[in-house]
Parts: structure tokens; C-alpha cells; sequence
């Protein structure tokens, strides 16, 4: 008897709860106009900041690469030095990571404070934007 309620509840369980889709209705084709359609939307960009020079001091970004109103003003002999090797250390012991020196950010991604204007990057890192128009991080991750 206990057998055979096991092997009712076992056949029960295994059906399918859905229904079966049915093979008489269609959905209506549209003959619609192309020139009526409404155009697909353009396709999404993503905007991040862009490395302007990485944590070894070196030039990822170049002066063509950057927006005509910062490029000018880049001065890559001042900024592209590299964390000395106790900064570095000090780094990657509180974050497990070293950050890059300098960054070009869009108008989009910055915030305005009294201060001035900034970004925080990968939720950690705080970056100030300079004369020259392009974000260097905040001094305190490495002083």
C-alpha cells in the first residue's frame, strides 16, 4: 500500500504544469509602412574614465587621444612619474592594489564640490581635477 502511494506521488509530481501551446491561432503579420516604423534607438556607450598615465608612470593616453580643450594644456614631462617603491607598498598593503597616477574623466562622470571637481574611481580612489583639465589622485593615498 505505501508503495503504491510513493509511486502515485512520484507520477503526480513529474507532469508538466504549463499548457501546451496551441497550433490554430497566429499572430497577426504587419504590413506596415517602413517609413512609419519607428527607428531602432542608437546603441548604448559606455563612458569611463580613461587612463592617462598607470601607476609605473608611464603614457597610455596620448596627446591625440584627449579632447581638444585638455590636450594642449598637458604637460607629460610633470606628470608622468611613478610611485616610489614605499608608496607602492603602502598601496597594495591598504588596497590591495595600485591606482593609476592620472585620468581624463567626461563631464558626465564628476561631481562638484567647494573643493573642487572630482570623481571617485572603482569606489576607492579619489581624483581632483587640475589646471590642466584631466583628474590626478588625491595626495592622502600616497603622502
Amino acid at each position: 500500500m505505501l508503495l503504491l502511494i510513493g509511486f502515485t506521488v512520484l507520477i503526480s509530481c513529474s507532469k508538466k504544469t504549463h499548457p501546451a501551446a496551441s497550433k490554430g491561432s497566429k499572430a497577426p503579420v504587419s504590413t506596415a509602412d517602413p517609413e512609419t516604423l519607428p527607428s531602432a534607438p542608437p546603441p548604448v556607450t559606455r563612458i569611463s574614465p580613461l587612463i592617462v598615465i598607470n601607476e609605473s608612470g608611464k603614457v597610455i593616453t596620448s596627446r591625440d587621444k584627449l579632447p581638444a580643450d585638455v590636450a594642449p594644456k598637458v604637460d607629460y614631462s610633470k606628470i608622468s612619474r611613478s610611485f616610489t617603491p614605499a608608496q607602492r607598498q603602502n598601496l597594495i598593503y591598504r588596497f590591495k592594489m595600485v591606482p593609476p597616477r592620472v585620468l581624463y574623466v567626461p563631464e558626465q562622470l564628476t561631481s562638484k564640490t567647494a573643493r573642487g571637481t572630482y570623481v571617485v574611481y572603482k569606489k576607492k580612489f579619489w581624483y581632483w581635477k587640475k589646471e590642466d583639465g584631466l583628474f590626478h589622485l588625491d595626495e592622502t593615498y600616497y603622502q
